[in-house]
């Protein structure tokens, strides 16, 4: 839902170009110029929900607080950009359904072992289109060693993701009706996603560009028009660190107009109809000689 416009005093461009160096240092995304209004908007929604007179007041407020107060956080995220919908991009499931998970599955079934991370979930969908999609297509995944590992850097949205309440206008953006009969529940004016399969995304807080926690490989990653919210620089070192933590023969799904060739070559683009996964070229002479043969 699009917040109301800000009533108060439009913010000064010592205002805006605090915004930009603040969200810049606390999650590496660039408010670009010209989004001046974007950033009015969110903080004047943020003023209306925290009892401020205006956005003005906002920033008041946070230059007399401690430099990563609960403000900070809160302003830092209501300028992070939480766009998301379920099953968004069908081609990408489709991909995923009919071809990529049947083939890893195929790798796996010796150790029966899947990881799977979604690595900006923001308020759930994506993680919790993937347990639906399991579930209904994979039954037999759920006698194996599964993870959904759904990570965020906004407190906010991973308590929303938690809790899988959804408002109808949500529930609207790309939600199948079976899979809303089957899965969900009327609780007042939301839509509640059923426990058992909020059960099987495990969310965790974590910010892309800040140092990460020691993870196992993962199998797929799915990283989906994250890059594009950060300087040429961070992307590249992203891309790097996504090398490090996905299997040899595992793969990073970008957004469609993302791709990592213009940015770094330790990943091979593999077309899957319209849908491309992105594996990590070998790391050195033994993981080639599995790369090949996979």
């Amino acid at each position: 839902m699009i917040p109301p416009r800000p009533t108060g005093p439009v913010l000064t461009q010592a205002d805006h170009t605090m915004l930009r160096a603040l969200v810049y240092q606390r999650a590496g995304l660039v408010l670009e110029p010209g989004k001046e209004y974007f950033a009015e908007l969110r903080l004047g929604a943020l003023a209306h929900d925290e009892g401020f007179a205006d956005a003005a007041q906002v920033m008041e407020a946070m230059r007399t607080e401690e430099s990563w107060g609960v403000l900070h956080r809160m302003v830092v995220e209501s300028l992070a950009v939480c766009e998301t919908s379920w099953f968004r991009d069908l081609h990408m499931w489709d991909a995923l359904r009919t071809q990529w998970l049947p083939e890893l599955m195929q790798r796996r079934a010796e150790t029966r072992e899947l990881r799977i991370w979604s690595a900006a979930c923001a308020s759930g969908q994506e993680p919790y289109s993937l347990a639906m999609m399991l579930r209904e297509h994979f039954p037999q995944l759920f006698g194996w060693k599964l993870t959904i590992l759904a990570s965020d850097f906004s407190t906010s949205m991973l308590a929303r993701a938690r809790e899988g309440a959804y408002s109808q206008i949500e529930m609207n953006r790309g939600l199948p009706a079976p899979l809303l009969v089957r899965y969900f529940r009327k609780r007042h004016h939301d839509w509640v996603l059923r426990e058992d399969v909020r059960e099987i995304v495990e969310f965790r807080e974590l910010n892309l560009t800040g140092s990460w926690p020691l993870l196992p490989p993962m199998d797929l990653v799915l990283a989906r028009n994250v890059l594009i919210y950060f300087d040429s620089s961070t992307r590249r070192r992203l891309l790097r660190q996504f090398h490090g933590a996905i299997a040899a023969d595992g793969g990073l799904v970008l957004g469609g107009g993302e791709t990592t060739l213009t940015m770094d070559d330790s990943f091979e683009p593999m077309n899957q109809g319209r849908t491309v996964i992105h594996r990590p070229r070998p790391r050195n002479p033994e993981e080639a000689n599995k790369w090949r043969a996979a």
